[in-house]
């Protein structure tokens, strides 16, 4: 049960990443696709704050190094 809990974890943070990843990219790429009132700097700033705080949550997973097999 461990090693789902983890797993499950794991993909989590890197659905953050992703998702957050994919409004960066359309921000950057495509800005008429996000209403007027959007300030894009705070919300790329916002976006890279998902993304650091889920790579750092993975790294902490697998500072621990928890077996995957229990």
């Amino acid at each position: 049960m461990r090693s789902v809990l983890i797993d499950a974890l794991e993909k989590q943070y890197e659905a953050e990443i992703a998702s957050a990843d994919a409004i960066i990219k359309m921000l950057l790429e495509n800005s008429v696709a996000i209403s007027d009132h959007v300030h894009h700097q705070k919300e790329l700033d916002c976006q890279l704050h998902k993304i650091a705080a889920a790579e750092e949550k993975l790294q902490v997973l697998k500072d621990y190094e928890i077996p995957k097999g229990e």
